[in-house]
Parts: structure tokens; C-alpha cells; sequence
């Protein structure tokens, strides 16, 4: 069981496209080692998801590949060169040498399909086993990766399933034949910062457990610092730095490397940058008359009925809070701690069921849509998703151009067009740009679009639903720093939903944190992360990874503690 378990060597990858061939790999030399993490980091383009998906042969038609991947069995007694299999060969080392964990699970299961019968799927195809007997072994893989009575749940279909456990079944699937390898895409993206800690602490325990190899594909570079053994760096197809994890952290070579590294966001990073804001702000507002809060909460209940004579459900349980003139609120949370809901109160798209909700003066209990519609021009949105929020068929100006004909401020999209243009220099987008189709730019490029839009009404208020969660390390800074400059330029007032603590702390004047639908703790970014009160504040804290493998190793130790003495191994 000597060598390393996958060995790449020169490997060249371009793709044929209308206008040419583009390479997206380009000589790319690496190996990983049995129970080693192995994590490749880059910018959305460098090559590291197409390096990865070389290893298990899953390239499109137009790819053309050159070099070697030399992948071994668990056994270590045959290597294969992936580059040279055919279908069927490939289709023999799926699963059982080499396994694949995709970033986004909701589409990696089958939602007509039980759990167990994909989990079982693998084992049919790779060995001879009855029904009951795949499914007796899809029972105790699910047991392995921390599925609560597995026995019940093997029948349940994927939409029973919370993110992370959707995530811990997609594992499943991969661990089920004990492959020597796994291939993690993104497998932390799209999580919460404490359901993220508890598939880290998966992925650390199949290395440990199993001496299963893992290649880690990830722009989180705290991710990377948590689990990685050894890093390696790409840009634009190619490897600028390889190092063990340690020496990485501390003393990075590669220019591109230090700028990776400088783009992550820290807790306490921003808090000299929002105090001056605060200051600006009372500046701009001393001696002049209290000005009323843009949007005041008090004891909002929000509650979705129950079906076939069920309970309903409370999603939102007597909050209050308020959102001043020019402020950036911060909302945070795990998912179904409410947070997207109270955005779409606000926004009028739910309906409240208790207590106060005032937004722009307005009351929203019970509120006549025929009323609100006015306020609506007050109010952007800027989404999760760009990619989902923008009409495909639609270029970027008629789609930024939008909310103008609808509000009746000009008649077509070419009408806006110069209004359209102003916006889209105003988030540093070439006005050229406006031409393009949605699918056109990078995912960056189409959050900018989507604030440019967000912005097209001069909104009073801007909801800010998770803009940046999707996004590199560098995008995302560079996305953040623009929304800060946009707001102290235009003065509107933000609720910035998120549940990225270091990126909240960079933007918010003060933080609300929400847990199971109720307010824990508000303050400013001082108050709430410099000195937590709640135990679940605390939580969320010990559960952001940082970039410095020694503080994390530490941060780790803290919230295997805390979860130690709140009894809850499993959030």
C-alpha cells in the first residue's frame, strides 16, 4: 500500500468552443497520499474543479485532456491512468476507487427516490446484493455519518432532510463502497457556520476512521485551515504554490497566494470602518429632529398555518428591533432561524400573524397590498442567487432596467438605458456590459448587476439576502467593499442577512442574532462578537473557521467544549 493514491502528472485540459479552444488546465502535477487531505483552492476559472473531475473521467465530449492521472484501488495493487479508460472501465472505478461529494446536494439526490434506495444504488451496481442486503448496508453508512435512527429515515425522500443532512447522505453515498479516494467539490458552501463544523468534523473522522484520501475543492480558506493536510494554490489553470497547511498559513510565497489569503474577512476587521460610518452618520443628523426608524419591529409573530389538521409553525416568535435612516442592520443566524423570513415581511412577500411590523411608516399586520404598492419603489432586493434572479432571456440592462418600467420612471428599457449605464458604472461594471445575457458574466460580475438593480429606484431601504455566500474569496471582498461605498454614497438604510459572521461584522453598524426563530442578542459588532452573552452566540462564534490552522485547532477544541456542556453533540 506504498505511493500515493492518485498521481497526476502534466496534466492539460482544454475545452473546444465557437470561438476556439481554451485551456483550463495547463500542466498541472500533483499527488495525494492515503489519509491525506489534500485541498485545491483558486478563484472560480483557476482550473481546481476541472482537475478534479479529470480523476474520476467525468469531462464533457469537448474536453481534451493530455497527461496522466494514475489512480490506485484501495488495495494498492492495481494503478489505472483515468485519461486512458474507456466508459465501462471508468464506470468500474466510480465508486469503489474514487468517489465523489458534489457542491450543492439538493441536486445530487434524486428527489422521487428514498434515500436508501440511492445509497443502495451504488452497491447494486458495483457488487452482487439482495434488496435487503444493500439495504441493511445503506442503514449502517448512514448510521456512520451521524444520521439520527437511520433504521426510519433510510425510507425518508430527500426533502425530509435539513442542508447539512442532505449533505451527510450525499457523503454516504460516496463513503458506501470505501473507495480510497473522495472527492470533495464545495461540500461547505452553501451550509451554516455550525452545520459546516459538523461535516468538517464528518470529513475529519472518515480520514482518520477509514485512511480514506480526500481532495478538498474549496474557496474558504478557514475550511481549508480546519481539515487541509497540504494546499495547493491555482490561478488560471495553473499550480503557483504547494505547501503543507502549516507553513502555507504562515508564510505564504506566491503573490497570489497573499492576496488570497489578505481577502478573507476577520471578526473585528471592519469594526474602525463602521464606527466612522456611525460617527458620519450622527455628524449628518446633529440638532435635527429624531428621525423615525425605517423599519420597527415590535413582537413580530410570524406563523405558517399547519396542513390536514396539524400545528402550525412559528417562524418568527415577539421579535423587535428597528432599522434607523443610513444604518446597516446585520441579521444572523443558522437556516430556519427566520432570518429570510423577516426579509420577506419586510419586503411585504410574507405575511405577518402577530405584533407590530412598521415599514416606512407603514403597518404590515393585516396591511392592503393596494396601499403598500407605492412603497414598493422604496424597498430593493438584492438575492442569494444572481443567477436565479435574472431573467436568462433578458440582457443585463433590460433586466437592471426593469424595476424603472415598472414603477412607471420611463417608458421601455431603452428608455432607462442611460439611467441603466450610470447604475452599472456606479458597482463598476463596464456600461458595455449591459448587452450581455446574465449567463454571460461571472458569478461577481452578475451580484454587481444584481445590486446595480437593487439600487435603480434609489431605494430608502435595501434587503440584502445572503449577496455574497456563493462567491470566491476575492470576489467576495471586492463585492463587499462596493456595497459599503454604494451605501455611505446613496445613505440607504440595509438589512443585511448572512449567516457569515466576519462578513456581518464588516458591513454592519450593529448585529442581531437569531436563534429558532427568536432574538438572543443585539448590539454592535463589539458588543455581540467581542463579548457574546448567549451561549448561542458563543456557538456560532467557535464555529467560524479562520485562516491560521494553530487558532483553529484552538477554535475547535472551544466548540467541542461548549457543545460538550450544552449536552447537544448534534445540532
Amino acid at each position: 500500500m506504498s505511493g500515493p493514491v492518485v498521481d497526476i502528472r502534466d496534466l492539460s485540459i482544454s475545452f473546444a468552443t465557437d470561438a476556439g479552444a481554451v485551456k483550463a488546465v495547463d500542466g498541472v502535477s500533483l499527488q495525494v497520499n492515503r489519509g491525506e487531505v489534500l485541498a485545491i483552492v483558486g478563484e472560480s476559472g483557476s482550473g481546481k474543479t476541472v482537475t478534479a473531475k479529470s480523476i474520476l473521467g467525468l469531462l464533457p465530449e469537448t474536453a481534451t485532456t493530455g497527461g496522466a492521472v494514475l489512480l490506485s484501488n484501495r488495495a494498492g495493487t492495481s494503478t489505472s491512468d483515468v485519461v486512458t479508460l474507456s466508459g465501462k472501465e471508468l464506470r468500474g472505478i466510480r465508486g469503489s476507487d474514487v468517489s465523489m461529494v458534489f457542491q450543492e446536494p439538493s441536486t445530487a439526490l434524486n428527489p422521487v427516490y428514498t434515500v436508501g434506495w440511492q445509497i443502495a444504488e451504488g452497491l447494486r451496481a458495483h457488487r452482487k446484493l439482495s434488496a435487503g442486503e444493500a439495504k441493511r448496508e445503506a442503514v449502517e453508512i448512514l448510521r456512520k455519518v451521524g444520521i439520527p435512527d437511520p433504521e426510519t429515515r433510510v425510507n425518508h425522500y430527500p426533502h425530509q432532510f435539513s442542508g447539512g443532512q442532505k449533505q451527510r447522505i450525499v457523503i454516504a453515498s460516496a463513503l458506501v463502497l470505501n473507495p480510497g479516494l473522495i472527492v470533495a467539490d464545495e461540500p461547505t458552501t452553501a451550509l451554516d457556520v455550525t452545520v459546516q463544523a459538523e461535516i468538517l468534523d464528518l470529513l475529519r473522522r472518515l480520514r482518520d476512521e477509514f485512511d480514506t484520501a480526500i481532495v478538498l475543492i474549496t474557496h474558504n480558506m478557514g475550511v481549508v485551515a480546519d481539515l487541509a493536510d497540504r494546499v495547493v494554490v491555482m490561478y488560471q489553470g495553473t499550480v503557483v504554490e504547494e505547501a503543507d497547511a502549516t507553513t502555507l498559513f504562515a508564510s505564504p510565497q506566491a503573490d497570489y497566494t497573499k492576496k488570497l489569503l489578505d481577502a478573507v474577512p476577520r471578526i473585528g476587521q471592519g469594526r474602525a470602518h463602521t464606527e466612522e460610518r456611525a460617527r458620519l452618520r450622527a455628524e449628518r443628523t446633529a440638532g435635527a429632529a429624531a428621525e423615525v426608524a425605517v423599519v420597527e419591529a415590535s413582537g413580530l409573530v410570524i406563523e405558517y398555518p399547519g396542513r390536514f389538521g396539524r400545528k402550525g409553525f412559528r417562524a418568527v416568535d415577539e421579535v423587535s428591533f428597528a432599522i434607523r435612516p443610513g444604518e446597516v442592520l446585520g441579521l444572523v443566524g443558522e437556516s430556519g432561524s427566520g432570518k429570510t423570513t423577516i426579509g420577506r415581511a419586510i419586503g411585504g412577500l410574507t405575511r405577518i400573524t402577530g405584533g407590530s411590523l412598521r415599514v416606512l411608516g407603514f403597518e404590515m399586520l393585516d396591511f392592503s397590498e393596494r396601499r403598500f404598492k407605492p412603497l414598493r419603489a422604496d424597498i430593493g432586493f438584492v438575492f442569494q442567487d444572481p443567477a436565479a434572479s435574472f431573467n436568462p432571456l433578458l440582457t443585463i440592462a433590460d433586466a437592471v432596467a426593469e424595476p424603472l418600467v415598472i414603477h412607471g420612471r420611463a417608458k421601455n428599457p431603452a428608455a432607462a438605458r442611460k439611467r441603466v449605464d450610470e447604475l452599472l458604472e456606479a458597482v463598476q461594471l463596464p456600461k458595455s456590459y449591459g448587452d450581455r445575457f446574465p449567463h454571460e458574466l461571472s458569478g461577481g460580475q452578475r451580484q454587481r448587476a444584481s445590486l446595480a438593480r437593487g439600487l435603480a429606484l434609489e431605494p430608502k431601504l435595501l434587503i440584502a439576502d445572503e449577496p455574497t455566500s456563493a462567491l470566491d474569496v476575492s470576489v467576495q471582498a471586492r463585492v463587499l467593499e462596493l456595497f459599503a461605498e454604494l451605501q455611505l454614497e446613496f445613505g440607504f438604510a440595509a438589512l443585511f442577512i448572512s449567516h457569515d459572521l466576519a462578513v456581518v461584522d464588516l458591513l454592519a453598524d450593529r448585529i442581531a442574532v437569531l436563534y429558532r426563530g427568536e432574538l438572543v442578542e443585539e448590539g454592535t459588532g463589539a458588543e455581540v462578537l467581542g463579548d457574546p452573552k448567549d451561549p448561542y452566540t458563543r456557538r456560532l462564534l467557535a464555529s467560524l473557521p479562520v485562516p491560521d490552522p494553530a487558532e483553529q485547532a484552538a477554535r475547535r477544541a472551544t466548540l467541542a467544549r461548549i457543545r460538550q456542556e450544552a449536552g447537544d453533540n448534534q445540532l
